[in-house]
């Protein structure tokens, strides 16, 4: 259901603008009404307003005023101006600053009908699109959990099996509950690099903290880190950090 306000300073136009209109089968409860740009402002401010019908000529604050005040506040709300002939060209100025329809004085019943029926299709459109909005960052947000999740997952897998030298893509895509196939993709796309390079990378690492904490020989930390082959763990190592291992521990008590 929608909420109307009418802003008029004159009460018989309030008055046949309220009282023509079958408001209940346009789906509009609540009806409030203000004589002037200032009033009507306040009633903004503290209720919640989805149209609005708005004279442009009235005293303290003109319709033109209060359309874009009102717009910067809340730019879903629909705004539909009433002038005289007079007050075209401000009509026109009206719609540049975010007015969302017009309507010439004198107003008829079918004049509000069709221009309320008009604001209340643009809103809806404007609220389904808004919703269309919400869900999707709602989805893009819980996606993004769901990966950080599985980034955790994978990285947790990764250094419970840093010694395993039979740990492969497929064990890690059958404890993650997916295709490998698919999961290699997916794997790219977490860490932006394939199953063996990062787990290349991640075993490097551990040996380099190993070089650093430890006097475990070469051999014996590429046992550790999953590694069968200590000539392959040493010329990886190298190529890795610039340096064989001999230089990185000589090194060490400067790192």
């Amino acid at each position: 259901m929608y909420h109307l306000l009418i802003v008029e300073d004159e009460s018989l136009v309030r008055r046949g603008i309220k009282t023509l209109v079958d408001y209940s089968a346009l789906e509009i409860d609540e009806i409030y009404e203000a004589e002037n740009g200032e009033a009507a402002l306040k009633i903004f401010e503290t209720k919640t307003i989805h149209l609005v019908f708005a004279d442009i000529n009235m005293p303290k604050m003109n319709g033109l005023d209060f359309a874009k005040k009102v717009k910067e506040i809340d730019p879903n709300v629909k705004i539909a101006l009433i002038t005289g002939y007079d007050y075209f060209e401000y009509a026109l100025s009206a719609l540049k600053i975010g007015a969302d329809d017009y309507v010439l004085k004198p107003i008829s019943k079918d004049d509000i009908t069709e221009l309320l029926l008009k604001l209340i299709e643009k809103r809806k459109q404007a609220d389904g699109i808004r919703f269309l909005k919400e869900s999707a960052n709602k989805l893009t947000a819980h996606l993004a959990q769901e990966e950080d999740s599985l980034k955790k997952v994978i990285i947790d897998e990764i250094h419970k099996n840093i010694d395993n030298t039979a740990f492969s893509l497929s064990a890690l895509a059958a404890i993650a509950g997916y295709n490998p196939a698919y999961f290699s993709t997916l794997f790219k796309k977490l860490f932006g690099m394939n199953f063996r390079d990062y787990l290349l990378e991640t075993r490097l690492e551990q040996a380099k903290l190993l070089l650093l904490s430890t006097e475990l020989k070469s051999y014996e930390i590429a046992q550790s880190i999953g590694i069968e082959d200590s000539n392959y763990f040493s010329a990886c190592f190298k190529r890795k950090f610039g340096m064989t291992i001999s230089e990185f521990r000589a090194r060490r008590g400067i790192l």
